[in-house]
């Protein structure tokens, strides 16, 4: 049910996100979702890939820190208050929510979200008690529910 998140390090300046996207498109790997954080200084690309590891190996190869984090996906009704009954779920935990980011499914009227939670385990659990559906590494990474 973990899937692991690549995070790294970009120069805050135009072009330095093409280097990594285009390394790999040319290695074959899919970036299934992605967002950017940005300071003045740096940028934190996290990203979610059809490969993660071959991913890690050709970013290693070209020079990039690469971090690899484990996330949840969660799959979630695309309608106004879709994460307000996840996040219902999670409200007498002591789960916390350290970042998140979405992006919508191909399946009509659904949307899948990317949580990193202080305690994963615990928010599977609550997840799942509540009937929500937290996805598996190859629903999201090969030709599944982000498809």
């Amino acid at each position: 049910m973990k899937i692991q998140q690549l995070s790294l390090f970009l120069e805050n300046k135009p072009g330095h996100l093409l280097d990594p996207c285009r390394l790999l498109a040319a290695s074959g790997i899919n970036i299934r979702t992605l967002t950017v954080a940005d300071t003045e200084q740096f940028g934190i690309l996290r990203m979610v890939v059809s490969d993660w590891q071959r991913a890690v190996e050709v970013l290693k190869e070209r020079g990039y820190v690469v971090k690899v984090t484990e996330v949840l996906a969660v799959e979630v009704p695309d309608r106004p208050g879709g994460l307000v009954d996840l996040l219902e779920s999670l409200q007498n935990s002591s789960v916390n929510i350290e970042y998140m980011y979405a992006f919508p499914a191909k399946r009509q009227g659904r949307a899948v979200l990317i949580f990193r939670f202080d305690r994963p385990d615990e928010a599977i659990a609550c997840l799942e008690a509540a009937g929500i559906n937290v996805l598996k590494s190859v629903e999201i990474c090969s030709d599944g529910v982000g498809e």
